[in-house]
């Protein structure tokens, strides 16, 4: 039997794709614990200065004028052949990348980033590369830079996403409809009793989870937590400030004299967690954030969604029924109000995003990943420890 080794490349636009990747690392060391596996970042075969631009540019947009994004990613989603963006991205690091593929001899390669996944896919159409490429789309929508001939195979979050990529001439056997792979503490059954004492939270009290997305938490954190703190129907609130230091001291005086309970945390490594053990969460809709809650049945309050793929993602979660987008901090309001009085309205949510997303997503896609392998024509005959 021979050593599994896989070769994971994601990049760090946000970290859904890289908590995806890892996701996926997990899930391929459960079935093989002996699989040499190196998970890469895409920008480390870009000059640093391009790569320090490149995300500089993209966090500022995503900040400050998302609408510009937004303009951009709808103009080229449906753009079948490669835009400009994507034929000079997709000539970054293809030398690089073909060298190390050759060295490390990977059995097949996994992508979370599209750049990626087209530079490995060209290189598979012009038989440069022989071994599998599997990407991972990390929302519940697909963009045209996704698209690629080229792709041994596709993880999907839903059948939406399958169904364009068939109407863009990829063959259905090549896509699979696993979801979106997310870490396999999110599966896992939680004692919430233990988590509610360690946070100092009140277990006769509901519980709404406040988090932002990778760049940065919600502009309207600190009035939402005003809000919650101040109800007049009894409520606590859990709010995640990363690395916002400024937000989280300025939230002292609120938890000083609000009604309610506030517990405010910086960067944390438990956030399936704070989500096992919350009624509600109010965040931004990131795939992998999305994938989480649905995971954790957890209901959403989707607030002012970044115009392009968390859009997308935030009117999946409403068509689905498991939560509500609040495009302005007037529905915001209201949204929280109608909760606060309703909860039967957030378990309706609850069961549907039980329904919605059966979970073990990381499992099915992994799966797929290795029989995958079983049929190629270059390792389909070996066996793995």
């Amino acid at each position: 039997m021979k050593q599994l080794r896989v070769l994971v490349f994601s990049a760090a636009f946000g970290n859904g794709h890289l908590r995806a990747a890892e996701a996926v690392i997990e899930g391929i060391l459960i079935k093989h614990p002996s699989a040499e596996i190196i998970h890469l970042d895409f920008g480390d075969f870009l000059n640093q200065r391009v790569n320090t631009v490149i995300k500089y540019v993209y966090s500022e947009i995503i900040k400050y004028i998302p609408k510009f994004w937004g303009e951009f990613y709808y103009k080229t989603a449906k753009v079948q052949l490669r835009p400009k963006s994507q034929h000079f991205l997709g000539k970054l690091g293809r030398n690089e990348f073909l060298k190390y593929i050759q060295v490390f001899k990977p059995n097949f390669i996994v992508c979370t980033y599209p750049t990626v996944s087209s530079i490995l896919a060209q290189l598979r159409l012009e038989q440069l590369l022989q071994v599998p490429v599997v990407t991972v789309i990390t929302d519940y929508t697909v963009h045209s830079h996704w698209i690629h001939q080229g792709v041994d195979a596709y993880i999907v979050a839903c059948t939406e996403v399958k169904e364009r990529l068939e109407s863009w001439g990829i063959k259905a056997q090549r896509v699979h409809v696993s979801g979106i792979p997310v870490s396999l503490k999110f599966e896992k059954e939680m004692d919430e009793e233990q988590i509610i004492a360690k946070l100092g939270l009140k277990s006769d009290l509901p519980t709404f989870l406040v988090m932002g997305g990778s760049y940065g938490v919600l502009k309207s954190a600190r009035r939402i937590c005003k809000k919650l703190a101040d109800s007049l129907i009894p409520v606590q609130a859990i709010i995640v400030c990363g690395k916002n230091k400024k937000l989280y001291l300025s939230l002292e005086e609120i938890i000083m004299q609000g009604r309610n309970p506030v517990i405010r945390l910086e960067f944390v490594n438990n956030v399936e967690e704070l989500m096992s053990v919350s009624d509600l969460i109010i965040t931004k809709a990131g795939g992998l954030t999305v994938s989480e809650a649905l995971t954790k049945h957890l209901p959403l309050i989707i607030y002012k969604p970044i115009p392009g793929q968390e859009e997308e993602n935030a009117h999946f979660v409403q068509r689905i029924g498991a939560g509500c987008v609040a495009g302005d901090e007037a529905e915001l309001e209201q949204l929280l109000n109608r909760f606060l009085r309703n909860p039967e309205d957030i378990e309706k949510m609850r069961r549907q995003a039980a329904v919605a997303l059966p979970g073990h997503s990381t499992e099915r896609a992994v799966e797929d990943m290795l029989d995958l392998l079983k049929s190629s024509p270059v390792f389909g005959t070996e066996t793995f420890e």
